[in-house]
């Protein structure tokens, strides 16, 4: 799945991630295993209320990775192609 965030159209981090999610533009959401839970908590919240599919990854590092960045990265969101 996270081959996905290479090629996707995405936003990466927190603040865009629950962004995205409140404006129903996220398709697929990604949050890190060893981000501070009270930062990703409001993410996997609103995920769950508006039944996004939500997919752990290991670390920060691995999705930083992923989305083809040089930092660590809490979350990502593939955007809804529209």
């Amino acid at each position: 799945m996270l081959e996905k965030l290479k090629t996707a159209s995405r936003v990466v981090g927190i603040k865009q991630s629950i962004r995205a999610v409140k404006d129903d533009k996220a398709e697929l959401v990604f949050i890190a295993n060893d981000a501070d839970h009270r930062i990703t908590q409001q993410l996997e919240s609103l995920c769950n209320e508006k039944s996004i599919k939500c997919i752990k990854v290991d670390t920060m590092k691995e999705l930083g990775d992923a989305c083809n960045i040089d930092v660590r990265a809490a979350a990502a969101v593939i955007l809804k192609t529209f």
